[in-house]
Formats: C-alpha cells, structure tokens, sequence
C-alpha cells in the first residue's frame, strides 16, 4: 500500500511539473504572438576559424511562425538552419511537443527555470531544445537545441528597448563547426575530415559563434511570402 501510495504521489508530482512547464510556455508564447512579423536593422559577425568574413550591414526579415531571412550585401551567412529564427516559434505554434520542467540555473546573475521541450513528429529536424526562461519577463534567456542536420548549437539573447514584444537587441550562436554543413559554395573547399580544426586551450575543438546586434525593428507590417523568395 505504501508502494502504490508513492506511486500515485510520484505521478501526481510529474503532472504537477509538466502542467507547470506547459503554463509558462504558454505564457511566453503569449508575448511572442504580439510579433506576426518585422524587418529589422543590424549588423553581423562571424567568427569561424576556417573562414574570414567581415561584420557586415544586414536587413533581417521575419513572419511567424516560422520565415526567416538574413539580406546581406555580397559574402556568404554563415548560420546553423533555424538557429538564429527559434524554430521554437513553430514547434510552439504546432502544439506537438512535451514540455518537462527541469529546475532552475544562474546565468550572469539571473535565476532562470529551465524547460526541456522534445518534438511529438518522429521526423522533427528539432531532436531537443532546452530553454532558460526568466519567468518574470517571459524572456527565453538561452536555448539549447539539437538537431538532425546540423549537431547542438547554443543561443544567448540579450534585451533591451524592445524586451516587452520578446526581440532581443543581440543574438549570440555558437555551434560545433564539425556538425555545420556549409553553405554551398564553400563546402566543395571544406569538406568534413579535410577542414583545418582550431583548439581551444582545454584541447576541444574551437566552437563557430556568429553574432546579430539589432539596431531597430519595425513590427507588424504585414509581410507577404515574396518578402522571402
């Protein structure tokens, strides 16, 4: 009887936790559905150790939940797929995910609840996400995703003057360069295995990190699909 009483108590526990999970998640999808779409200003930066690509002026267009798109004179954009857009935005709006509460971590300063979010589809590029949410501003501080085609890569978001729509005034992505399938055109230089392999001081390879600072946002406009053709 004790056993079946702990039993009930455990899963009562794991419900308890997952309807938690499920309640702030919805609460921070709230604030990003005030978002439909934007065009933003900013500039970018790219540090790979085996390519050099200069900061550049960039346009950035976005229509939810899931369209994305870096305009950049002349080079390449070197960007883990769906990284920089949160495929979040479109798991989130499918509903087809399980969402476990998985405690709390500090990070630079601020107590943040950690949610693991793991796709229903069997065939979901997205094999994980793992978001550190500052409950009181619904801010998805970090996320932590990994995916079928292009490894784990890492996001920090820091906020600003547009914090209360959910856009972060800077993006940081740092990814596994092994894992990152080139754009096309560079690959044929850099194939996997002939790639020259940058150490970080503890002997692990030196991860990729690519940089968007926002300068201004303009909301709501009503993009349409030629926006991203």
């Amino acid at each position: 009887m004790r056993l079946i009483i702990l039993l009930l108590s455990l899963i009562s526990c794991g419900a308890a936790f997952a309807q938690d999970a499920d309640a702030l998640l919805t609460k921070v999808k709230s604030k990003m559905d005030q978002v439909r779409d934007y065009k933003a200003q900013g500039s970018l930066k790219t540090d790979v150790s085996f390519l050099k690509i200069p900061v550049s002026r960039v346009q950035v267009l976005y229509k939810n939940p899931d369209r994305f798109r870096i305009q950049k004179d002349g080079g390449i954009s070197l960007l883990p797929k769906g990284g920089i857009s949160v495929n979040l935005n479109a798991l989130m709006a499918t509903g087809q995910f399980v969402a476990v509460s998985s405690g709390e971590a500090t990070i630079g300063g601020q107590l943040l609840r950690i949610i693991k979010m793991l796709p229903l589809e069997e065939n979901s590029d997205l094999i994980l996400s793992t978001l550190y949410i500052d409950e009181k501003s619904l801010l998805i501080r970090r996320a932590v995703t990994t995916t079928r085609g292009n490894g784990t890569y890492e996001m920090d978001m820091q906020y600003g003057k547009y914090a209360s729509l959910g856009l972060p005034d800077k993006v940081v992505v740092s990814f596994d360069t092994r894992d990152y399938k080139l754009p096309k055109g560079v690959t044929f230089e850099y194939e996997a295995g002939n790639r020259p392999v940058e150490k970080e001081k503890d002997g692990k390879p030196k991860k990729g990190r690519v940089e968007i600072t926002y300068a201004a946002y303009q909301v709501n406009l009503g993009l349409t699909e030629a926006a991203f053709k």
